[in-house]
């Protein structure tokens, strides 16, 4: 489910009028089809993740980890949600902006006022019909998340996910190459399979189950 980068670049997404200065780390095609007024569905989604309670051992296990990781090397938890205080934010790299809400067109700008992630430490920063992104920042990088809703002709969509990355220097960039492997390997197949289920799940109008629920 992987798809090539220019796949996700030749998209006309704002993301790359915002962020010009970020690296585009991957890109995945995800289990998630439906039509025009769906999105929303995929972004609830999205915000209600929580990796930490996934039904997969090892991806729960390695972000378990990486909090412990960051508790004691200072590298900040990947799970402990953004308290909106803008003296509590890091500056992204090479700037002295300190989010991407600074760069945000008029028509972009309280678009998302009333999303929060539930257990993930992502902001929300926009989102249109086809296109939603947030942003994360700790000690060793800032990045993105972009969710779109891509056409497949017929009135059908397929949701894609892209990552965006900005290192904090030589260590962030270490950093993210060491666990790319885990990534590849283990967080993206659980969090495919995730979707795939709570996306099969949905109920006759695309309500996604409760916390209760089966999923």
């Amino acid at each position: 489910m992987r798809i090539s980068i220019e796949a996700h670049t030749s998209g006309r997404w704002r993301i790359r009028e915002l962020a010009p200065d970020f690296t585009l780390e991957d890109v995945w095609a995800l289990p998630a089809h439906g039509r025009a007024a769906d999105f929303p569905t995929l972004i609830e989604l999205a915000a209600a993740a929580d990796p930490a309670g996934s039904g997969s051992v090892p991806a729960r296990a390695l972000w378990l980890a990486r909090d412990l990781l960051g508790r004691w090397f200072g590298l900040g938890r990947v799970s402990t949600p953004d308290t909106g205080r803008p003296e509590d934010r890091l500056s992204i790299p090479g700037t002295n902006e300190k989010s991407l809400t600074d760069r945000l067109p008029d028509d972009l700008r309280d678009t998302v006022s009333d999303l929060d992630f539930d257990a993930l430490p992502f902001t929300a920063l926009y989102r249109t019909g086809r296109e939603f992104a947030a942003e994360a920042a700790n000690q060793t990088v800032h990045g993105v998340l972009h969710l779109s809703w891509v056409d497949q002709g017929g009135g059908r969509y397929q949701g894609h996910l892209a990552v965006y990355v900005k290192p904090r220097g030589l260590f962030g960039r270490g950093y993210l190459a060491f666990i790319r492997p885990f990534r590849y390997l283990i967080v993206y197949p659980a969090l495919m399979r995730k979707i795939e289920r709570t996306w099969e799940l949905r109920g006759p109008a695309g309500e996604l189950p409760g916390a209760g629920g089966p999923a």
